[in-house]
């Protein structure tokens, strides 16, 4: 069964080919995706390999956790899967002060 990793660290001008190349010295390589921004297209220096298989992922994580890739000690571990996140702008973040009496100055 495959095995998604997270590999971080990245050098900015890592291509996905390189990932690839790497990482299928552990084993064969379902899919490598790195991560960029959405509205600069720019990379964001950490992505994702999909192993074949089970062996392959572990292989990989031993392997490469603290590698060194274009002058960065990549971090690579088993992916985690991906959080919720709330909608709207910023989340559940209210305003006012710490102690929720809300603005103003010198009321209390």
């Amino acid at each position: 069964m495959a095995k998604k990793l997270y590999v971080g660290n990245l050098a900015y001008s890592t291509s996905q080919e390189a990932v690839r190349e790497l990482f299928s010295q552990a084993g064969d390589v379902a899919d490598v995706a790195l991560i960029t921004d959405r509205d600069t297209g720019r990379p964001k220096g950490f992505g994702f390999v999909e192993m074949a298989t089970e062996e392959g992922a572990q292989e990989a994580i031993r392997r490469f956790n603290g590698f060194t890739l274009d002058s960065r000690a990549l971090t690579v571990n088993e992916a985690r899967p991906r959080e919720e996140r709330s909608g709207g702008f910023g989340g559940n973040r209210g305003g006012g002060n710490r102690d929720n009496r809300g603005g103003g100055r010198g009321r209390f």
